[in-house]
């Protein structure tokens, strides 16, 4: 636990000065730090996440929502024991009856990866509906998991031997041998290879949310928005070495050399890859000697 805590030590008090509300929030954010990775509900955390960038909203409306699709996907599917069964109510209930589907158009819109927006608009990105589909499966005591593909996320559905892979951005439609082919290949035409698929922790999947939103800030030219979504990142996971990487570049972007060390350092707390380790003790040399 000692990284968590120099997490939150790390959370740069100029973003909170600049924005005295986030004060109480971000001990929100902390906390999810601390509990263990089977605690998490995925859509408690990302609605928690999302309300850092909607200060002042009562999210009692957004479980109201939640509820509600529980309470319809039980009606409907509770007594199913299939994981095709269970797949084909959550695709009725998400995607046919509350309007859930993939934001095509606007793909790149930051509002897709916010869960509050999601919920408002009933669009969003993969990662974002996968969250949904998942919490709500889980909800009724369903075994389902978010899968990791580089650019794209699916759902699992599993109960007793058998399982099923969707894909919520598309309605819920089922994956099959093709599909998750193609899908392979279109990674490993991206120069990132898929061995093998690999349900991710729930840490992992609010990563690769707020990962979605650092990326469209700073291809918008918003480094500081970047900067503090690799804050939440880092306060929220904080063995994920990638994240604090990526916060200590924007750092050093943002002449924050003391706290780009401090990144650097925590960073070294919780790798132990030779050749990461390596080059994180080179740049804290390369800064101390300036």
């Amino acid at each position: 636990m000692a990284i968590t805590k120099q997490a939150a030590q790390l959370t740069p008090v100029s973003i909170i000065a600049c924005n005295p509300h986030l004060g109480g929030m971000y001990e929100d954010l902390n906390r999810l730090g601390l509990i263990e990775e089977d605690e998490i509900e995925l859509d408690d955390a990302a609605l928690s996440l999302a309300l850092l960038d909607h200060p002042g909203t009562d999210l009692a409306t957004y479980y109201d929502l939640l509820d509600a699709i529980e309470t319809r996907l039980d009606s409907v599917g509770g007594d199913l024991a299939s994981a095709a069964e269970r797949a084909e109510a959550l695709a009725a209930v998400l995607a046919g009856e509350f309007g859930f589907e993939g934001d095509s158009e606007t793909y790149d819109d930051p509002a897709n990866a916010d869960l509050i927006n999601v919920l408002d608009r009933r669009r969003g990105l993969p990662v974002s509906l996968a969250i949904l589909w998942v919490a709500m499966a889980r909800r009724l005591g369903w075994s389902a998991d978010v899968l990791d593909l580089p650019g794209h996320v699916l759902v699992l559905i599993a109960a007793e031997e058998t399982s099923v892979i969707v894909d919520p951005f598309a309605n819920g439609v089922r994956v099959g041998t093709e599909r998750l082919a193609a899908l392979i290949e279109a990674a490993a035409g991206s120069g990132r290879s898929v061995t093998h698929l690999a349900a991710m922790p729930n840490r992992a999947v609010l990563v690769r949310l707020l990962q979605n939103q650092a990326s469209r800030a700073e291809q918008a030219g918003n480094g500081r928005r970047a900067l503090e979504l690799y804050v939440r990142m880092t306060t929220m996971a904080p063995a994920y070495p990638h994240a604090w990487w990526e916060r200590a570049r924007l750092e050093l972007a943002d002449q924050a050399i003391a706290a780009a060390r401090g990144s650097l350092g925590a960073m070294l707390e919780i790798t132990r890859d030779p050749a990461l380790r390596r080059r994180v003790t080179k740049m804290l040399d390369a800064l101390t000697a300036d």
